[in-house]
């Protein structure tokens, strides 16, 4: 069977089965990488910016040669190439897990218990939930939904396209370290620099897709269009800027604004400000069913893409 079509069909399975079972209960292959690097950081660590990027280097690359070296000892065996592309690609997206969360916070805020609401945001985002009202959780959950669709899910499918299980491996790696150590705080700024580069670099293909995908499948495709080339550039992230900014149009609601994150406070810009009105707890499960649709697209995209690619260069 050839690389394009294993990809195709083991991505499938791979989401089949997110869609049915969510992220493992136990074993977690990312929570497993991520004491591995945390093993790393122990023994690398100096306030340097060169160690951040041994430490990149050594954690990603070797996630990339696992799924080099995995891919070679199964490539004689379709069945068992479309096999591990399906666990790879099952373990690295997590749009069920994403969904489940913002609904469950939404179902919280529907029945008026703003606690438990606040008590699960942690589970879906970095926010100060005690910083927020209903309303400001229904926002933080709508953005949080819209740029995980980017990062769990949509570039992932990309990377696998690009470069089979090592990409998926290596994109989950690169977007895993960014989470650990690419954040400024003072440990960081430094040592996590590296980390963070990589990837914005590395999520810079899966977001432009998600946001184009939410212009066709949104409900507004001239909102979310208008919005997006308006607004993405404002937002200090230059990822989530056209992914925040594009299903901010779709749904029709503004994003961005105040935000507290450990403490600290940002001021970003509104995202379509002039014409979306403020999030309700409803736009919750909008924006939910809008990244599954941005999802699936997205398989049919990256799918039809590497089959496309391989054509032209056999």
């Amino acid at each position: 069977m050839r690389a394009d079509r294993v990809f195709a069909y083991g991505a499938a399975v791979g989401l089949l089965g997110d869609l049915l079972f969510g992220d493992p209960r136990r074993g977690h292959p990312v929570a497993a990488f991520g004491r591995a690097a945390s093993a790393v950081e122990r023994v690398l660590y100096r306030d340097h910016r060169g160690r951040g990027v041994l430490h990149t280097v050594v954690c990603a690359g070797g996630a990339v040669a696992l799924g080099a070296v995995a891919s070679r000892a199964v490539r004689s065996s379709p069945a068992a190439s479309v096999a591990l592309t399906g666990a790879a690609t099952w373990a690295v997206v997590g749009g069920t897990s994403l969904a489940r969360e913002a609904a469950a916070i939404g179902r919280a805020l529907e029945a008026g218990d703003v606690e438990a609401a606040r008590a699960r945001l942690p589970h879906l985002c970095g926010r100060d939930p005690q910083a927020l009202d209903a309303d400001g959780i229904a926002r933080a959950v709508v953005e949080s939904v819209a740029e995980n669709t980017s990062d769990a899910v949509v570039g992932a499918l990309v990377w696998g396209a690009v470069g089979g299980v090592p990409g998926l491996l290596g994109f989950r790696a690169v977007n895993t370290l960014d989470a650990m150590v690419g954040h400024k705080s003072p440990r960081y700024r430094r040592y996590g620099w590296a980390s963070a580069r990589l990837d914005d670099l590395a999520g810079w293909p899966g977001a432009r897709l998600t946001a184009v995908l939410a212009v066709v499948a949104g409900g507004d495709p001239r909102g979310a269009a208008r919005a997006w080339r308006a607004d993405a550039h404002r937002h200090p992230s230059p990822n989530a800027g056209p992914v925040e900014a594009s299903f901010a149009g779709a749904l029709g609601v503004r994003l961005g604004g105040t935000l507290s994150y450990g403490g600290r406070v940002e001021h970003r810009p509104v995202l379509n400000g002039d014409a979306g009105r403020a999030v309700r707890v409803t736009d919750i499960q909008r924006a939910v069913r809008l990244s599954r649709r941005v999802g699936l697209l997205a398989l049919g995209v990256c799918a039809a893409g590497r089959l496309l690619g391989k054509g032209r260069t056999s």
